[in-house]
């Protein structure tokens, strides 16, 4: 009964809208209402555990966990009737470097030495066996920011060249919570840690250190030690990454006190003294030095492309993306050896398959086409989504839109949605729409200090201007039960980001993650039409 009731008011919110539709779609509101109703938590946690099983191995890039991955997707979207993405092939190779460095280094600054896992990690972005620093001179920068736009350069009249820079993590809007300074307690990519390294390397530095702190980074230390050891992957280049700062890494909030101790500085005010505009200090006689022992191995791994073409105008589409890799195995481990990855990205994975078979359930396929892409090495600075927006298959003018899926939520249903960007576009306007025919609405990030914007696949289609939309299920819990639920959850699902934890649990409820994976369908199918163009707002940073 619930189900004819949800497919009742669907269908009266499509007759209401109907007005509107200047699409020669055969489509009824019938039959786009049953679609929707096709996509169901049932199916979605089925995929997640066939995905997130021991077999997959944690689905890293280049290994036995893609090759079953990749073939899980097609036989998956062959089945539904999607058609290659990328000519005859539903690939597209991704040519990568696996660069891994041994954990058995030592980092030793002023009279200690600091141990790999624990204290620090390094490695190098280089595509070289061997990378070290030597007596390599301290200077601490502050966030390591150079932006005209703030008027603002913490390496203002300041040569690093041979020298190691130390850099706080985030950007100055959160440590001050102004809402004047940078984008106030919502990060931007200046905050982030790719971009930290990307400028210490403009500026010439051989060594480049950012210290972690759980508020600002948004995640606690155990993530650095799991995400930044092991192999790590990257482009494969001509010039080796030689442009690259020699050693990158991480100290923790600890180690960093004591080396601001032994530098004479007061770590605390320092942080202060840095918030308030172009900073730099210098940290007295404390030298680094580090040896990094690497294992390189060049490989190819896959996007996975497929399109259901659209009966007007196929040349035209919607993009659907998640990513389908994960950290893989740690192999040096005793017991469970494996991050399964289930909530990252197994749900997105899923959902991808869900969407797509509700697309595929039409009697007529939609006007414009409706391409699924999973892409690869997203755990490793969203390679596999930079890699497709730099070599792109659909031209960027002739792709509509991107709605991401990455994360889908496991706590159950809320009263609204959480938007990542609100009011960077005219997608938003789209996922109001939905959600109300849900009694949702649509609230904006509820970690704006995390920076998640600019940390998924959807950052690469923005940046070549696709409108691009990240939403998941919201913050308010929909009933008294699931508000218990989500207390139950909380501590378990933050402990297993990026952790060995991350695995299918038969106390999730995903009928939020249910709610969602209908939304982007009805927001997709409302793309489809063929005179609907969605456009960045005035004031986006990705306006073109």
């Amino acid at each position: 009964m619930k189900n004819k009731i949800a497919l009742t008011l669907f269908t009266l919110a499509l007759v209401s809208g109907c007005g509107k539709e200047s699409n020669v779609s055969k489509n009824t509101e019938v039959d786009v209402a049953a679609s929707y109703q096709s996509i169901n938590k049932e199916q979605l946690i089925e995929h997640i555990k066939v995905l997130a099983s021991d077999e997959f191995e944690g689905r890293a890039p280049s290994s036995k966990g893609e090759a079953l991955t990749l073939d899980y997707l097609t036989k998956q979207l062959t089945a539904i009737g999607f058609k290659p993405g990328n000519g005859n092939s539903f690939l597209q190779a991704v040519p990568m470097v696996s660069i891994e460095a041994s954990p058995d280094m030592t980092l030793s600054i002023g009279d200690k030495d600091y141990q790999y896992g624990t204290d620090m990690v390094m490695g190098s972005a280089r595509i070289s066996n061997l990378e070290q620093l030597k007596d390599s001179e301290l200077v601490f920068v502050g966030y390591g920011i150079n932006a005209p736009e703030y008027n603002w350069n913490d390496y203002q009249d300041l040569d690093v060249k041979g020298k190691t820079v130390v850099i706080l993590v985030n950007d100055p809007g959160f440590a001050t919570q102004d809402a004047k300074l940078f984008n106030g307690n919502a990060m931007t990519y200046y905050g982030r840690w790719t971009y930290k390294y990307e400028e210490a390397s403009r500026q010439g530095a051989e060594g480049a250190i950012i210290i972690h702190e759980t508020a600002p980074a948004s995640y606690d230390w155990s993530v650095v030690e799991h995400s930044w050891s092991g192999p790590q992957f990257g482009f494969v280049r001509e010039d080796k990454n030689k442009d690259r700062v020699a050693v990158e890494g991480w100290i923790n909030s600890d180690v960093a006190k004591e080396l601001f101790t032994q530098a004479g500085v007061n770590f605390e005010q320092a942080k202060v003294e840095a918030a308030k505009g172009s900073y730099h200090l210098d940290m007295g006689d404390l030298t680094a030095s580090v040896t990094v022992n690497n294992t390189v191995k060049e490989s190819v791994s896959y996007n996975f492309i497929a399109t259901l073409p659209g009966s007007v105008k196929p040349d035209e589409h919607i993009l659907y993306t998640a990513h389908w890799d994960h950290l893989g195995k740690d192999t040096s481990l005793i017991g469970d050896q494996i991050y399964n990855g289930a909530v990252d990205n197994a749900s997105g994975t899923g959902a991808l398959i869900e969407v797509a078979e509700a697309f595929a359930k039409l009697p007529v396929a939609p006007a414009r086409s409706i391409t699924i892409m999973a892409v690869t090495a997203e755990e490793q600075g969203l390679l596999g989504s930079k890699f497709y927006a730099a070599n792109p298959i659909i031209p960027a003018a002739k792709t509509v839109a991107n709605i991401n899926m990455d994360a889908l939520g496991v706590n159950g249903r809320s009263s609204d949605v959480s938007v990542y960007g609100l009011g960077q576009s005219e997608l938003d306007n789209f996922l109001s729409d939905a959600a109300k025919k849900q009694n949702r609405t649509i609230a904006g990030d509820p970690r704006p200090a995390a920076g998640i914007y600019y940390r998924s696949d959807h950052f690469a289609f923005a940046n070549i201007g696709i409108p691009a939309l990240y939403a998941k299920t919201g913050e308010t819990a929909v009933d008294e039960a699931t508000k218990v639920l989500r207390t139950q959850l909380k501590e378990s699902l933050g402990k297993c980001y990026h952790n060995l934890c991350d695995e299918y649990n038969d106390t999730w409820d995903l009928s939020g993650a249910e709610e969602d994976m209908q939304a982007f369908f009805d927001i997709g199918y409302q793309l489809s039409k063929e005179n609907v163009w969605p456009q960045w707002s005035k004031t986006s940073e990705f306006k073109r």
